[in-house]
Parts: C-alpha cells; structure tokens; sequence
C-alpha cells in the first residue's frame, strides 16, 4: 500500500485525463484477494473509473496542485525557458512522455514549447490536439485548486504568457 490516500468527495487527478473527484470507495473479490477500489468521476467527461490502491501511484493519481505550485507554474510561463527538440517524432514523444506524468507543471512546459514553437512554423495536427489537451488540463485544475471560473483562470495565464510574448491559445482557434 502506498502513503496516498483519498476520502469521498476529494478533488483529484487523473494524469492525461484531467480533474475527478472520488465518488465511492468499494471493495471486490478478485481470486482469493479482496481489493480496494476508488471509484472517480472525471468532470469533463462525466466518465467514471476505477483505480484499484495498490495503482494509485503508478497511475499517478493525485489531488489538486496547491497554491505554492500554482505560483511555481504561472512564474514558469512568465519567464520558464523551453526548449524544443527539432525533429518531430522526438518532440511528439517527448510531449506526450511529460503529459503523462501527472504533473500539472511538465503540462505547462508542454503548453509553453507549442506555443513558442507555434510562432515560427504551424503546428501538426496532432500537435495541435496536445496543445489544446495542455490547455484543457491546466485551465481546469487551476480553476478547481483556486476555486474560479474557467474564464479567469483563462486570463490569469494569458497574463503570464505575455510577460513571454506568447497568447494563450484560444479553444474555437485550435480546431482543426
């Protein structure tokens, strides 16, 4: 068992999908083993999972960023550097690697690289697709962790982005 541990009606995440809240913990017999289940409700999707406790961690289920690590995030994308690797499959996998792994700051440094990349040359569609999933997640679990609207949090980035020169992508724009 590992040393995280979730309540009904806490507010987590889960990595690549974004914002849930536990719902129900329960209990299967599975063989000869009994396992313990967190039942979770992702908001944007209404879809509903279940992580078994001994995958909580591999999974990288997690609660809610707090205020500290909102202040490290929006202090990245006001002057963070990005580096973005030339060759597309590479960066596409390096992308998709950071996405994965549950933090909320590794998704602004994805969000960040397609947006400086964006200003020299136009972006696949795939990468594309990533940009709007990085603003998708940092947009809702921001607004959740400091209890806002989307639409200020929207701002709230915008603002930091432009002390980099770079727009908050618009969601209608990212449609391909």
């Amino acid at each position: 068992m590992n040393n995280l541990s979730f309540s009904i009606g806490d507010k987590v995440v889960y990595p690549n999908h974004g914002v849930g809240v536990i719902e129900q913990i329960s209990s299967r017999t599975i063989g000869s083993q009994v396992e313990k289940f967190y039942l979770l409700k992702i908001k944007a999707s209404s879809l509903k999972v279940m992580v078994p406790f001994h995958n909580v961690g591999s999974v990288g289920l997690r609660k809610v960023v707090r205020n500290g690590e909102v202040q490290k995030i929006l202090d990245f994308l006001n002057d963070g550097k990005c580096e973005n690797h030339a060759d597309w499959k590479y960066r596409f996998k390096e992308n998709s690697d950071k996405m994965r792994t549950g933090s909320l700051l590794d998704v602004a440094v994805v969000l960040k690289g397609l947006l400086v990349l964006a200003q020299s040359k136009p972006l696949s569609f795939r990468e594309k697709k990533m940009l709007e999933r990085a603003r998708y997640l940092l947009v809702s679990e921001l607004a959740m962790s400091k209890n806002r609207a989307e639409a200020e949090v929207e701002d709230l980035l915008n603002k930091s982005l432009s002390k980099s020169k770079l727009r908050f992508p618009e969601a209608s724009s990212m449609e391909a």
